[in-house]
């Protein structure tokens, strides 16, 4: 067994007494690190093409518009399921457009016209429809009003309110969340707008002031903030070109030295007070001069009677 056992150590070291043992060892380590090294190489090269070929695909579009796809962002729709049905009844006012169009727009109710606040909108065939919410949002109000015919409000995001008008069957309630397309009530009939019929009225507010909606249908609600800011940016721009002739205007005032020269032509006016006082001590002095002569030529008429009465 010993012998057996000892047998393979002594092949091994029988070999590795021979001069083309190391350098034997050292080629083949050689090779196995070379080897390795190739396969590590390539590896690389195949994960950098991969990178190439991906950001070449990437470049194709470049130029294009970009697309939001993470964005929570809706775009505002119109609150029916079928836009191309329906008709405007009533537009809503635009203090920009021409007299006619404004003149279309106004409510009369009551023997007052009213501007319209948002737009009416009706079925082709005259029937109700369900009112779908515009845009995904909370239920801030629920009101019941005969005279505008019922009230929904719904609150997005910056300020932006959505209100719907005229309806009936409400299906919502305050503190409720909708999502878009949710029908929250029927189109029904209101006292203040009795010529549309069975209508929907809607409403777009920013900050509670009314906009138009048909400006912003299919559109990002974002449209709405940029909207009002570029409005707000031209009414600064006009606020302070307006400022100027108010500037110019205390410039005006400081040039009002004519009116303080005015004054020292009161000041001026002395002399005139004092010609009267001169007139007066003139008259006095008349009298008092007038008197002395009329004392004098008394007493050269008594001389005159003296000498007359020694010459007879």
């Amino acid at each position: 067994m010993r012998e057996e056992e000892k047998k393979p150590t002594s092949t091994i070291r029988r070999i590795l007494k021979q001069r083309w043992a190391l350098s034997a060892i050292y080629i083949a380590s050689a090779a196995i690190i070379l080897a390795a090294a190739f396969l590590l190489q390539n590896s690389f090269d195949d994960s950098a093409k991969d990178g190439k070929e991906e950001s070449a695909e990437t470049g194709k579009n470049y130029g294009e518009p970009s697309v939001e796809v993470n964005s929570n962002l809706e775009t505002i729709k119109m609150p029916v399921a079928d836009a191309d049905k329906t008709v405007i009844k009533k537009q809503f006012y635009d203090v920009n457009a021409d007299e006619k169009a404004q003149e279309e727009a106004l409510v009369f109710y009551n023997n007052r016209y009213e501007q319209n606040k948002g737009i009416d909108i009706a079925m082709d065939d005259g029937k109700t429809f369900d009112v779908k919410a515009s845009l995904s949002g909370n239920v801030t109000k629920v009101q019941d009003d005969a005279l505008l015919g019922n009230l929904v409000e719904v609150e997005h995001e910056d300020g932006v309110v959505t209100r719907y008008q005229s309806v009936k069957d409400i299906k919502v309630a305050v503190g409720d969340k909708v999502k878009q397309g949710q029908a929250i009530a029927t189109a029904g009939k209101s006292q203040i707008n009795e010529e549309a019929g069975v209508h929907v009225h809607f409403e777009i507010r920013k900050d509670n002031i009314a906009l138009n909606p048909l400006d912003f249908v299919d559109k990002q609600a974002s449209a709405i903030q940029s909207a009002t800011e570029a409005e707000g940016s031209e009414l600064e721009d006009s606020a302070n070109k307006e400022e100027t002739p108010a500037v110019e205007g205390s410039e005006a005032d400081k040039e009002e030295t004519p009116a303080v020269e005015g004054s020292e032509a009161d000041k001026e006016e002395t002399p005139a007070v004092d010609e009267t006082d001169e007139s007066t001590d003139l008259e006095s002095g008349t009298d008092e001069e007038g008197s002395v002569p009329g004392e004098d030529t008394t007493e050269d008429s008594d001389s005159l009677k003296d000498s007359l009465n020694q010459s007879n």
